[in-house]
């Protein structure tokens, strides 16, 4: 696997990020102290603050280890992480993850723990390369279980006996996703091919006149609305010219939309490359609140993506 650590990761509500040292007071008063939420799980409801922060402590020395994944799961609307999700287990000979998770009482039954474990699978499979993602539960809680149903996982069994937590020895209920349903479900394969086919279309590599040249790279975007429009490039002999990628947003800006989701952008030669700093801090001003998760493919053999967010981490703003 391609491991990455603990990278942010944003969805709706979450800001999943790594561990800092004044999440420790965060962790005790919204989940860590409360024994209903550790009841099923393989460590003790925190006795005091010191134990949170020493917890944390442990977790913020693995931030730089890329096979580490501890996520705080941030809730944007009280800027508080009010929970945590981690991979407890990976193999890279099998490239796989297993998934735990927990947060804070105040917020079950919102979908935000669902929220939260989507957001990571879609991270393993998209970022890291892995195969497989599992979780399991006790069924004694059968609500974990409804998470993973929920974010697309298929039973697998029970591994009876096969578990210890704050309960004793436990059966232990089995879920898994592939990466393969994950496609096939999301769909997020079909659409970079689409993308990448109405690119092709209009790219058209030509030269119009002594002084101007159009199609040498072309660019398709999908917008929120789930619409595609593209754009190719003109190059001048004097600043006339155009980026692709923004001649495909002004097309999305005629047509009445303006929230992008994914952009790919073909070069001359068929592979596909990151939108230039211009292009960027457009799609950066057109959505500030938002940029940070619209989706560029980085290479369309091995379907690579990464965020905007990843090529433009801070906005000059």
């Amino acid at each position: 696997m391609d491991h990455k650590g603990t990278k942010i990761i944003e969805t709706e509500r979450l800001i999943l990020r790594p561990f800092c040292e004044a999440d420790g007071e965060f962790m005790f008063r919204n989940w860590a102290a409360d024994p209903e939420v550790t009841k099923f799980l393989t460590w003790p409801a925190h006795e005091n603050l010191q134990v949170s922060k020493q917890v944390v402590e442990s977790w913020i020395k693995d931030n730089q280890n890329p096979k580490s994944y501890q996520w705080a799961v941030e809730l944007k609307e009280i800027h508080e992480p009010i929970g945590s999700i981690s991979a407890v287990e990976t193999d890279d000979r099998t490239r796989s993850a297993t998934i735990g998770y927990c947060i804070g009482r105040d917020w079950w039954g919102q979908g935000i723990t669902a929220e939260a474990l989507k957001a990571v699978t879609a991270f393993f499979f998209d970022e890291v390369n892995a195969n497989r993602v599992s979780a399991y539960h006790d069924p004694r809680n059968p609500n974990s279980g409804k998470v993973m149903r929920k974010c697309g996982m298929r039973y697998e069994g029970i591994k009876r006996e096969g578990g210890v937590n704050n309960q004793g020895i436990c059966d232990e209920v089995w879920y898994s996703i592939l990466k393969s349903q994950y496609k096939k479900e999301t769909g997020s394969d079909e659409i970079w091919d689409k993308l990448y086919e109405t690119a092709i279309r209009v790219q058209r590599g030509r030269k119009i006149s002594d002084y101007v040249e159009a199609g040498g790279v072309a660019a398709a975007i999908l917008t929120r609305a789930g619409n595609i429009y593209a754009g190719v490039c003109v190059d001048t002999c004097s600043t006339l010219g155009i980026c692709a990628e923004r001649n495909a947003i002004f097309n999305m800006l005629t047509n009445g939309e303006h929230e992008i989701v994914k952009v790919v952008a073909v070069m001359s030669d068929g592979h596909v490359g990151a939108p230039c700093g211009a292009c960027r801090e457009l799609m950066v001003q057109l959505m500030p609140k938002d940029y940070k998760g619209i989706e560029i493919l980085m290479d369309y053999e091995k379907k690579r993506v990464v965020t905007l967010g990843e090529l433009t981490p801070e906005w000059w703003i």
